[in-house]
């Protein structure tokens, strides 16, 4: 029997077990309205629509999904726990799947108490709410990647704040590859190779979802991504349990 939800339950506890998790969700929802009332100029636009919403989440994931993500392994490493983690009878993608899921379903919560959000636009007029299920698809699926990636370097890394600054480096490059200031620096390089890069772009991606644009490429990319940056997981943990 698959112990990968008692370990999603546990880590999932372990969340609202301190005030970390109430502070995370305050600080987003907080951030989430500046961006989006003063920043994203929701009032002055006169649409109906939820794009000064969504248009800050990469850059606000880029360093609150790292602050989660960082305590997935660091913590259990420099505690010592990981060692009791280990000879429970679970396999290592058990523990990685379990792990991240907790996280992920946290990012899910903290992203579904912005439904007030929804109910402002929707009084003050007649969005298309497709549209902004399509974005809510598309910000858990952004923050499901910044999450793998997170797992991976607080993995790598024994300290938490190591691994907090990795996670933003790596999240970083992924944002910025397909900004025109990257792709005019490899004008030397084949166009296929400019494409590649391209491609790798969260903005890019995200910002099609988030228009209502559900391309099965973009989930694709999203989902592959997740499940590669875990199996790239399940190997450190290996490695750093065999070192």
């Amino acid at each position: 029997m698959s112990q990968l939800p008692v370990i999603f339950k546990r880590e999932l506890a372990s969340y609202f077990a301190t005030p970390l998790a109430y502070v995370f969700i305050v600080i987003f929802l907080v951030l989430s309205g500046v961006f989006t009332f003063y920043l994203g100029g929701f009032y002055e636009r006169g649409q109906a629509d939820l794009t000064p919403f969504f248009s800050f989440h990469t850059w606000l994931y880029l360093f609150l999904v790292p602050a989660i993500a960082m305590r997935l392994w660091a913590e259990e490493r420099k505690s010592g726990s990981i060692e009791l983690l280990m000879t429970l009878p679970i396999t290592r993608f058990e523990a990685v799947g379990g792990k991240f899921l907790a996280a992920w379903v946290f990012a899910g919560i903290a992203l579904l108490l912005t439904f007030p959000m929804v109910i402002t636009v929707n009084y003050l007029g007649e969005p298309d709410n497709g549209v902004i299920a399509a974005g809510y698809l598309g910000s858990w699926l952004l923050a499901g990647a910044f999450l793998a990636i997170g797992s991976c370097m607080s993995a790598l890394a024994k300290n938490q704040v190591i691994a907090f600054i990795l996670s933003v480096a790596v999240c970083f490059l992924f944002i910025v590859s397909g900004l025109p200031m990257v792709l005019d620096a490899l004008a030397w390089a084949p166009q296929w190779l400019i494409d590649a890069v391209a491609s790798l772009s969260f903005l890019i991606r995200f910002d099609s979802i988030s228009k209502g644009v559900i391309d099965l490429r973009d989930l694709l990319y999203f989902v592959t991504l997740i499940v590669a940056w875990l199996a790239a997981t399940a190997v450190v943990v290996d490695l750093k349990k065999a070192a």
